[in-house]
């Protein structure tokens, strides 16, 4: 049998946890007869889920017979890339060239007779969008790792006009939250800003468990103990998953070296690598001291509140500490300590 956890990232693995809350949430706004919201942004940490999260919707949508989903890079023209994808549909060609839409003078299709040709990209989605929603049908954009671009830029604020005009199409966007948070500022894109940030929390324990002791057939007690080292983290529950399958059920233990590897090279050195020296600093000394009291931590530091409140905000959105207990922080990521005292001078 296959190995049913996936280390690659992007893809639905076998072994999935879905998040059903958030997954529901949007689910329900998009299917609703008036939608509250038709465009929510996805945000966390690498490995986090957003994409896999972003796929399961999209899958979902994708069988039911009124919704049409495309997904478009970021990186090219995204109004080229959303009206090819479009039209190479057939149910959508179709639809188009009943319409005499011709759309020869932007290279899809063929002049149709009796047909002024449309030589605007964005009057091309336009019309597209026009006849999508005249024929009862809801389309879904997804765009995966989104950066304060001038593609993505431009593709917003069409969106935007789009949405003013009424038409069925809705947007699911994944990103860094820096990313995101430097999109939403945008002061023409002012959509964006009261779009819904869904933050991808840790993945619930009493499912890793279950799914642990479903897989590999193990006590309740070495299920919890491989749960307790994920941390609830969605890239580290895969590879944990996947080690463990590929040893045939070795001591977990001995599956460490080879976990921290895949967690390091993957995404831990880009995390590190990314962090300003203060950063470093800051979750050096948690690292090495096991302190979580902010108080404490600050003062060992020699920081005012303010400074402070500066790098642990950061962290916070970066997905490196968790704040949930006022007064104190702590480490999110597994076993991130490990990395840490290996890399920091402290």
């Amino acid at each position: 049998m296959q190995n049913p956890f996936s280390i690659s990232f992007g893809t639905l693995p076998t072994q999935y946890i879905s998040r059903l809350t958030q997954a529901n949430q949007i689910l329900d706004t998009f299917r609703a007869d008036k939608p509250a919201n038709h465009v929510y942004m996805l945000t966390g940490i690498r490995g986090s889920g957003k994409t896999v999260m972003m796929t399961d919707i999209s899958e979902k949508l994708r069988k039911e017979k009124d919704w049409i989903v495309v997904e478009i890079s970021p990186e090219r023209d995204m109004l080229e890339g959303l009206a090819a994808a479009l039209y190479a549909i057939p149910e959508l060609y179709a639809l188009f060239v009943k319409a005499k839409l011709d759309f020869s003078a932007l290279g899809l299709g063929v002049s149709i007779e009796n047909s002024a040709p449309i030589t605007d990209i964005e009057v091309a989605v336009n019309r597209m969008l026009e006849h999508i929603t005249k024929a009862g049908k809801k389309l879904l954009v997804t765009v995966d790792e989104v950066t304060n671009n001038p593609n993505v830029k431009v593709f917003s604020a069409a969106i935007q006009i789009y949405l003013r005009r009424g038409y069925n199409v809705f947007l699911i966007m994944t990103g860094l939250y820096d990313n995101l948070y430097d999109l939403q500022n945008e002061k023409t894109l002012t959509f964006l800003y009261r779009a819904p940030k869904i933050i991808m929390d840790p993945l619930n324990y009493t499912a890793i468990v279950s799914h642990y002791k479903k897989t590999f057939d193990i006590d309740n007690s070495k299920a919890e103990y491989m749960a307790k080292l994920t941390k609830g983290y969605s890239f580290a529950f895969q590879v944990l998953g996947y080690l463990m399958w590929e040893s045939k059920n070795k001591d977990i233990d001995e599956l460490l070296p080879q976990y921290d590897q895949y967690l390091d090279e993957y995404i831990y050195d880009k995390i590190w690598s990314e962090m300003s020296e203060t950063d470093k600093k800051v979750v050096a000394y948690i690292a090495t001291s096991g302190e979580t009291n902010v108080g404490k931590i600050r003062k060992h530091l020699d920081m005012t509140t303010p400074q402070f409140s500066v790098y642990r905000d950061r962290l916070k959105r970066k997905g490196v500490i968790s704040t949930a207990q006022y007064g104190y922080i702590s480490l999110l990521l597994p076993r991130f300590d490990e990395y840490v005292r290996m890399h920091s001078d402290v």
